[in-house]
């Protein structure tokens, strides 16, 4: 009788066991997933000049891939099973084939990109080329460039509006927010804004853009403004002064509030995007830098480098929360389908942090190559 028991005991153990580790395995696969599909993170190493591809359910890197020195501008493909990006000192586009794991195209467009953006329908790139002046349009099937523009001294980024119509690029030696149309690259106004900038968003319905020197490299006079141009009449409107200078602007998906991390201010500002003013300021951590929000706006995880942590914000409440410790200066973070996980690229420690946002709390620290930079997330 104490056989049988014992056995039925275990057998009770192995199943109790069993279901644990499935709901574990539960707990660290996204949400997003089904069988069949693959979720990967892929994360540029500036140093290395590779990308390393996350799989995101085995929480390991899949695959290192040679790209060019100096990535960066990594974006995945609005329609293609594709990651694109630059190589800032090779002058040229790279793209990933993700079912691959390798570069499937390499396109010449300048010298010096940084980042690129594609039009609503995927069917285009566009890239500034810095070291050259200009801004290139290329055809993503065909691979090669249909149109070139001279936009200024420096362009940083090249971005597209919300209603696909127009190309806004920052000039960081001119000072100036060039409008571009994005059907043939033709001018349609150069705006003067505050000196060096970088950051651009712009509001859903495209009425307005907010540009923003970046809070590393901003001048002196830059540094703490925030300029808001009026994109139906292409006018400067007005200069926002900030206590610091912006280390990123993340906006808000109804277009309604503008959140400025400001590192040398220790803070947030919150800027009211109807009235132009900054609605309030939360002070947060040592230095705090790049962000992102959830989708109901509810959240926003604030990385903190110089602290090694992400701090979580509440946003209706402006309530600042525990900080999750993460690696060393942990910088660009972006959540997975379904935000479930957030992502976290640390810079110093060369690793991916894996964040579970239901409790804030780290699953893991993946390491990746040298001095990882950005980050972008593809399901397929």
């Amino acid at each position: 009788m104490s056989r049988r028991i014992n056995f039925r005991l275990a057998v009770l153990l192995a199943l109790l066991l069993a279901g644990a580790a499935h709901q574990i395995a539960r707990e660290h696969r996204p949400s997003v997933l089904h069988p069949g599909l693959r979720l990967f993170a892929y994360v540029t190493n500036t140093a290395s000049g590779t990308i390393s591809a996350v799989d995101l359910v085995r929480l390991s890197v899949a695959a290192t891939i040679p790209v060019g020195p100096r990535p960066s501008g990594i974006r995945a493909h609005p329609t293609r099973k594709e990651i694109w990006g630059v190589s800032s000192e090779t002058g040229e586009i790279w793209v990933i084939d993700a079912p691959e794991g390798k570069v499937a195209a390499r396109i010449r467009v300048g010298p010096a990109p940084f980042a690129l953006d594609f039009s609503l329908d995927g069917s285009r790139a566009f890239v500034a080329a810095s070291g050259g002046g200009t801004v290139v349009a290329v055809d993503c099937a065909r691979r090669s460039v249909v149109a070139r523009a001279q936009v200024g001294r420096r362009p940083w980024v090249a971005r597209v509006t919300p209603d696909g119509s127009s190309l806004l690029v920052p000039d960081r030696d001119s000072g100036t927010l060039t409008i571009l149309r994005t059907a043939d690259l033709g001018l349609i106004a150069t705006v003067r804004v505050a000196p060096g900038p970088e950051h651009v968003v712009v509001l859903p319905d495209s009425s307005k853009a907010f540009v923003a020197a970046a809070g590393a490299g901003a001048s002196r006079e830059s540094s703490g403004q925030v300029s808001v141009v009026d994109l139906k009449r292409n006018v400067l409107l007005t200069n926002l002064p900030l206590p610091g200078a912006a280390a990123g602007l993340v906006l808000k998906p109804d277009g309604g509030e503008l959140f400025v991390p400001a590192p040398a201010s220790h803070g947030l500002a919150i800027v009211n995007t109807w009235t132009n003013e900054i609605g309030d300021q939360v002070l947060m951590g040592a230095a705090p830098s790049q962000a992102a929000l959830t989708g109901d706006s509810h959240w926003l995880y604030v990385s903190d480098p110089q602290g090694g942590r992400v701090i979580p914000v509440e946003i209706p409440l402006r309530r600042v929360l525990k900080p999750v410790p993460v690696g060393q200066r942990p910088g660009v973070s972006r959540f997975t389908p379904g935000e479930d996980l957030l992502l976290v690229v640390n810079e110093g420690s060369n690793d991916l942090a894996v964040i579970r946002t239901r409790t804030n709390s780290l699953i893991t620290l993946v390491p990746v190559g040298d001095s990882p930079r950005d980050l972008a997330i593809l399901a397929f």
